[in-house]
């Protein structure tokens, strides 16, 4: 085994003259199959093509686009394993100044719109190459979507990018299949009948029958409950059973979106996961400081795909899907196995899990051959009967990593559905939880508490949760164990009003919470969550949406999940004055803060009533469209959930 070339003289190194494949990506060289750079390319390989990587190239100039020469075949281009945007930039715009993603945790090795870029680069480098765009930055933005950062609807990055197809989703079937087409001389436009793609054709051309059309990039630009229709008509055929053809007129073309790609077998994920992988950054990085991203995923395992939780903030069931396919449990423990062979392994299997740790396949039998359900969730807003929760077979796949002679210690760290652990009849799942995968804390995404923020999410009742920490909290004390839950909480949702966000904080302060990380909503392309921040309208059901978009009143919402600090009094009391909640603004047990002198100036016994506008509002804020933003920080979540 060793790394591919990365450089012309590597190249030379192993008797190549040309490449096949140039594959550029805006993250730093790290072959390991949590990287899809790195699954695409060694699938290549396996098949005898000859692949380069070109990682953070100079986006200034086209002089490293064409240091390998000519590829014989194409280009493939990824933005990374996150969209470019962001990785450099925070739920409040602001630029950030580390890139897990880079070697020396370095910010700017990668242009904004990274696809975009690197495609032009590559177009001008040579103007005739074949040129394939993949990974979650281009899957996310396929069609004409709404970007936070310009505030706008871009058109499709297919037309952006001037490349020649898009491949959607997770790309293995797709890009096997160009491949060879390319091998035999066929061009991208031969291609427009595979599966999972992307590509543009003229206003006439020939469409398959049964096709959808959605509304016009120009329509949704400028009509919002247009974008909402078209929003609602994408989410609904992305299933590979039943999804159809998705046209999208951008001007003199149209993009077409063919039906998903058939979701990788078992035994496809096994071979995938098999693959000659070095599991570790390229060593020429090692003097610039390594790669951290490589930290928590280099002894961790991904054991399955998809997702068919579908909560409205997460991007996972537009690119992977919501059809769950797992690896065996020899193929997992084939990977623990090498593990223990490792010199840098301690013995700790950081995380075995995937979007949803807990789930090892399709919610029910009829999803095989009818797909998922239309219009319905499998988990919202209560667990559908159809599912048989069962988490029988994971366990075992646990016991049998924890046997290894090598392994101390097995890990959870991937999301928990825990409204499908407490539709599991047994408790046996929780049970061994807590007492071998979990050290002092868990995580899991309850992500708010008001009805209506929950709603718009498509998160469970906060009763679910409550049914699920006090079954954690009463196996912990059996166990003879200290452990506590640590709960992701987002703010400002679509659907959340300052109101929902005191009954949030008057959650935590009743249950003992105090979360040291909050995350502001953060509007990644296609998700449905975006669609209700741009339009106001919720795309499940058509119905109009409250939205905070006023960048002080985000600030005001989460400083409210994080009352008890003492930077955040002013913000909390004028939150809670806005709330029409004063009565939670005092020395009582149930009051999130105390008043300040300012506030009893005004609002005091010896003050009289005056208006609750206004109060402590620090300087100019800007409302969307106006002057000076205030800026605020915000968890992001990370790429394997895809929130």
């Amino acid at each position: 085994m060793s790394f591919l070339p990365i450089n012309p003289q590597e190249m030379r190194e192993r008797g190549w003259e040309q490449p096949d494949f140039i594959c550029v990506t805006g993250d730093a060289y790290v072959d390991h199959p949590s990287f899809g750079i790195a699954i695409i390319s060694r699938l290549l390989e396996r098949e005898g093509y000859r692949c380069v990587i070109l990682a953070q190239p100079d986006f200034t100039s086209t002089r490293d686009f064409t240091a390998f020469g000519r590829p014989r075949l194409g280009f493939l281009i990824t933005g990374g394993n996150i969209d470019s945007m962001v990785a450099h930039y925070t739920a409040a715009k602001k630029r950030r100044s580390d890139d897990a993603y880079t070697p020396g945790n370095k910010a700017g090795k990668r242009p904004d719109r990274a696809c975009t870029v690197y495609s032009r680069l590559a177009r001008q480098a040579y103007p005739d190459i074949p040129i394939i765009l993949g990974g979650l930055e281009a899957s996310l933005r396929r069609f004409a979507h709404y970007d936070y950062w310009d505030d706008k609807v871009r058109p499709s990055i297919l037309v952006d990018s001037q490349a020649d197809l898009l491949v959607y989703g997770m790309g293995e079937h797709q890009i096997l299949h160009i491949a060879r087409r390319l091998a035999q001389g066929e061009s991208p436009a031969q291609m427009t009948d595979l599966r999972g793609i992307c590509y543009l054709a003229p206003l006439d051309a020939p469409l398959p029958d049964g096709h959808v059309t959605c509304a016009s990039v120009d329509k949704v630009s400028l009509d919002k409950m247009a974008y909402a229709r078209a929003a609602k008509l994408q989410l609904e055929q992305q299933d590979h059973v039943y999804g159809k053809v998705v046209v999208q007129k951008h001007g003199d073309r149209l993009l077409v979106q063919n039906p998903p790609e058939i979701p990788l077998t078992t035994q496809e994920l096994d071979d995938v996961s098999d693959l000659p992988y070095e599991r570790y950054y390229h060593p020429s990085y090692e003097a610039l400081g390594g790669v951290k991203a490589i930290e928590e995923v280099e002894f961790s395992i991904i054991h399955n795909r998809g997702c068919y939780g579908a909560c409205n903030f997460c991007s996972i069931a537009f690119h992977q899907g919501r059809m769950v396919r797992a690896r065996s449990h020899e193929s997992v423990l084939k990977e623990a196995r090498a593990f223990v062979k490792n010199p840098r392994f301690k013995g700790y299997i950081h995380d075995v899990g995937g979007p949803t740790a807990n789930f090892r396949g399709p919610a029910c039998k009829k999803q095989e051959k009818a797909g998922v359900c239309q219009g319905k969730k499998c988990l919202f807003p209560t667990v559908c009967p159809a599912i048989k929760a069962d988490h029988s077979d994971y366990i075992q796949l646990l016991r049998e990593l924890r046997a290894i002679p090598g392994v101390k210690k097995v890990f959870v760290r991937s999301g928990l559905r825990y409204d499908y652990i407490c539709a599991d009849p047994s408790d046996e799942f929780l049970k061994e939880l807590i007492q071998y995968h979990i050290s002092g804390q868990l995580k899991v995404a309850p992500e708010h508490c008001a009805p209506n923020a929950l709603a718009r999410m498509g998160k469970p009742p906060v009763t679910v949760f409550n049914q699920f920490s006090k079954k954690f909290y009463a196996l912990t004390k059996k166990a003879g164990k200290e452990q506590y839950l640590v709960p992701y909480l987002m703010s400002s949702h679509p659907g959340c009003t300052m109101k929902d966000a005191v009954i949030l904080a008057e959650y935590l302060k009743e249950h003992h919470m105090r979360p040291e990380q909050v995350q502001d909503f953060y509007p990644t392309p296609a998700t449905a969550s975006t669609c209700m921040f741009y339009t106001g309208i919720d795309p499940h059901t058509m119905e109009k949406v409250y939205v905070p978009t006023d960048p002080y009143e985000k600030k005001l919402q989460r400083s409210l999940l994080q009352y008890y600090k003492p930077e955040n009094k002013r913000y909390v009391i004028e939150a809670l004055i806005r709330a029409g909640r004063r009565d939670l603004i005092g020395h009582g047990p149930k009051c999130l803060v105390q008043p300040d002198r300012e506030y009893l100036q005004k609002y005091g016994p010896a003050a009289k009533e005056r208006p609750a506008v206004g109060y402590g509002r620090p300087g100019k804020e800007k409302r969307r469209g106006g002057q000076e933003r205030l800026r605020t920080g915000g968890r992001q979540s990370k790429g394997g959930r895809g929130r």
